[in-house]
């Protein structure tokens, strides 16, 4: 099967994957949500609070060295198969202005297309407004992953009392479309960072396209800046023909027989064209996607070295880390401050202490919950009653505390150290605490 068809399938399945994901639910959360509009990250079905996201430094490492990790063992593989750029350019260029407008040919893409026809630029606006509409649903679809498709098309039908989610959508579906039919493969050259750190993660090991010189003959001085050999300096031997298909296939319009290039992202297209002209001579292909070791070396490539076993153990080891925080979750929240006085005599000559709590419902069923104290001399003389709290919702209330046992005018003020305990009638397991104190003030003079 060709690299082409195999890109295709891969493109099919992460569109597919990244669109139908957003309205995915487990428990009635999303997989993964990072709201800002309600202040808390769904994963994989878990609610992660603002004041939880302990989870997302890992998450953050993950992402890195995981990219890292790719790029050591498999070269520039995400820009080719993965990077919604490289899949909008594939639609627009090789779908829609080759396969159904016959603008242009995938077998030659460095041919510049004939606008000089009034039909010709009819179908130029008609591709336009197709990769326009396919832009700005891709806005949409990654603007699910930070506001849910229900909240996003509720808020649309009322756009002045929501413009930011509406900037956001028009502006990235704009960007998008200018990125895809104006600044074509200019973006993955001169603007992605990518390429330009791809040679500090690249080895001798890793595997990306490589012309095979020693089969089909050095075409390039290389420590010229890749200036063409004259023809008397070629080896008679070499089995490239100079058909030029592998040029001519090339998105970024280079040529790989002059050796590694930041341009290049791996799509494998001059692999394909190259294969199918060195199969006419029975012979294997001339560029491969294989390694500089295992080309030089006439061997298997080595995906197992010291980089890529100390990335995957990294890897490992932050994945383990997330699993281990994500389960120590908490289904409530619980803070606690203080007014400005920090106690108060009644006439009675009796001590209370009030408290502000902020309690926060994580769970998606509403929950009673009932406060208790941890020491014997203090009673709750405010709130008597359960707390009622909404699923995924917080409530403020004042907590005041008496003290109703007996000291002997201390001569400073005393801090009594005291736990208060929130627990669901529903759910005991609900459950959390904090420390505070209890201010028991000294003799009056």
């Amino acid at each position: 099967m060709q690299y082409r068809l195999k890109r295709y399938i891969t493109y099919c399945c992460i569109t597919l994957i990244a669109c139908i994901l957003p309205f995915i639910q487990i428990n009635q959360n999303q997989i993964f949500l990072l709201s800002f509009d309600h202040k808390e990250l769904h994963l994989l079905g878990l609610v992660f609070s603002m004041q939880e996201l302990y989870v997302m430094p890992f998450l953050l490492i993950i992402l890195f060295v995981g990219i890292f990790f790719i790029t050591t063992l498999l070269g520039r593989f995400w820009c080719g198969w993965a990077c919604p750029q490289t899949i909008f350019r594939v639609i627009l260029r090789d779908l829609i202005e080759g396969k159904i407008l016959k603008l242009n040919k995938i077998s030659n893409k460095q041919k510049t297309q004939d606008l000089s026809t009034w039909s010709a630029k009819l179908k130029k606006l008609i591709s336009f407004l197709i990769i326009t509409v396919l832009c700005f649903c891709a806005s949409a679809v990654l603007l699910f992953y930070f506001v849910p498709p229900s909240d996003f098309f509720t808020y649309l039908l009322d756009p002045k009392d929501h413009l930011v989610l509406l900037g956001f959508w028009i502006g990235i579906g704009a960007f998008f479309t200018f990125d895809i039919f104006f600044l074509k493969e200019n973006f993955c050259i001169y603007v992605c960072p990518y390429s330009r750190v791809q040679s500090v993660l690249f080895d001798e090991d890793t595997q990306s396209v490589i012309y095979d010189e020693r089969r089909g003959g050095a075409l390039f001085d290389s420590h010229k800046e890749r200036i063409p050999l004259p023809l008397k300096q070629r080896i008679p031997e070499a089995e490239c023909i100079e058909c030029q298909k592998c040029v001519k296939v090339c998105p970024t319009h280079i040529d790989i027989r002059a050796g590694m290039q930041l341009e290049c992202i791996n799509c494998l297209e001059c692999v394909d064209a190259c294969t199918s002209v060195m199969g006419k001579f029975q012979k294997p292909s001339l560029v491969q996607w294989s390694s500089p070791n295992a080309i030089r070396q006439n061997s298997k490539i080595k995906y197992w070295r010291t980089k890529t076993i100390g990335y995957s153990f990294v890897l490992t080891l932050s994945i383990f880390l997330a699993f281990f925080m994500g389960e120590k979750h908490d289904q409530i929240l619980l803070n606690i401050t203080r007014p400005t006085s920090l106690y108060t005599i009644h006439t009675d000559q009796s001590i209370t202490n009030e408290y502000i709590l902020l309690i926060e419902n994580l769970n998606q069923k509403n929950q009673d919950f009932i406060i208790s104290i941890s020491h014997p001399d203090l009673e709750i003389t405010r709130p008597k009653h359960k707390i009622l709290i909404k699923g995924g919702q917080k409530r403020r209330t004042v907590l005041i505390l008496k003290y109703k046992g007996k000291l002997q005018n201390p001569a400073r003020d005393l801090s009594i150290p005291i736990t208060i305990k929130i627990s669901s009638t529903q759910n005991p397991s609900i459950t959390t605490q904090r420390r505070t104190v209890f201010i028991y003030p000294k003799e009056q003079p």
